[in-house]
């Protein structure tokens, strides 16, 4: 029997990325995957004021600290995906108003905060637990880099992986077109013949797992908020409006293929499981600014599942 772990959408909370590895120690699995947007989406400057006093703003509000409170302060901040960054106040001002060097120092502590979160791999884990990280489309591409270059990871994106002696897994990070422009999307057409490649890579399709951040379209697992020309959710009669935004590429796929099992996220609201055709798909969804782990525990030998158990905590 082959046990897995699979989350993804932690978007830089590194209390979350622990928790999944612990989880995988606790759990005994043979494989932890990590399926897509890894990396947060913001640096926040804590500013030193001198006499080891510190300032910064978070969470909508200015926080004035000493240096008694700054590791509390850097916890809080990468707690919910965001970078901590210590600076000089002289050096602040400057560069306050340059795009370029803010995003600078973004791509820098971003490279080195998922270093460090791949240097707990060993700590926390023994060998015998492989580890897969796929960049998703939240994920800019250098950070592939840093996850090819580090030997305690495998990069799944575009790479046939043996899971097991009769599963193999193929992952893709792309997605299909949304309204917010990411590093990693494309057109439905382009997306399908991408994955046609990697999928024409794999020996048997029947026993292989579909890594594929994107989830299927209609699927029930890629149901989001239907946005205004302001990128505002449309509310109707009290509640949120809601469409499916998933893949049509990524559905033609598994309906074409039919592989064992589709592992999925990206819409970080539509947790849950179905099966189209002989094919389980999964999405754990993502709760990452709350510091919560969301992913399942999958079982299964042969093509058989003996266990798909949501874990979170």
């Amino acid at each position: 029997m082959t046990r897995v772990l699979f989350t993804t959408d932690m978007h830089g909370s590194e209390g979350v990325w622990k928790k999944f590895l612990n989880a995988s120690l606790m759990l005994k699995v043979d494989v932890a995957i990590c399926g897509g947007d890894l990396t947060g989406k913001m640096v926040v400057p804590i500013v030193e004021k001198g006499n080891k006093r510190y300032t910064a703003y978070f969470m909508g509000k200015t926080h004035l600290i000493d240096s008694n409170e700054l590791d509390n302060m850097f916890k809080d901040i990468r707690g919910i995906g965001y970078y901590p960054y210590l600076i000089e106040e002289d050096r602040y001002k400057k560069i306050v108003e340059n795009p370029l060097e803010i995003d600078k120092i973004f791509q820098e502590v971003m490279n080195l905060t998922l270093k460090n979160w791949l240097d707990m791999i060993r700590q926390k884990l023994p060998n015998e637990i492989r580890v897969v990280v796929c960049p998703g489309n939240d994920d800019r591409f250098d950070v592939d880099k840093v996850i090819q270059e580090h030997k305690d990871v495998i990069n799944g994106e575009g790479k046939v992986i043996d899971i097991d002696d009769e599963h193999q897994m193929v992952s893709c990070g792309w997605v299909n077109p949304s309204p917010w422009k990411t590093a990693r999307e494309e057109t439905e057409d382009k997306l399908e013949s991408r994955l046609e490649q990697y999928i024409s890579k794999l020996d048997d399709v029947n026993t292989a797992i579909f890594n594929f951040h994107a989830p299927p379209f209609q699927s029930k697992l890629d149901e989001a908020a239907l946005l205004d020309e302001n990128l505002n959710p449309i509310i109707h009669g009290g509640s949120v409006v809601m469409q499916p935004v998933g893949s049509k590429a990524v559905r033609k796929m598994i309906e074409k293929y039919q592989p064992f099992l589709g592992l999925h996220g990206h819409i970080h609201e539509s947790a849950g499981s179905i099966k189209i055709g002989k094919t389980f798909c999964v999405n754990p969804g993502s709760e990452y600014a709350e510091g919560i782990l969301k992913a399942f525990l999958i079982e299964f030998k042969g093509n058989e599942i003996i266990r798909l158990q949501r874990v979170e905590g």
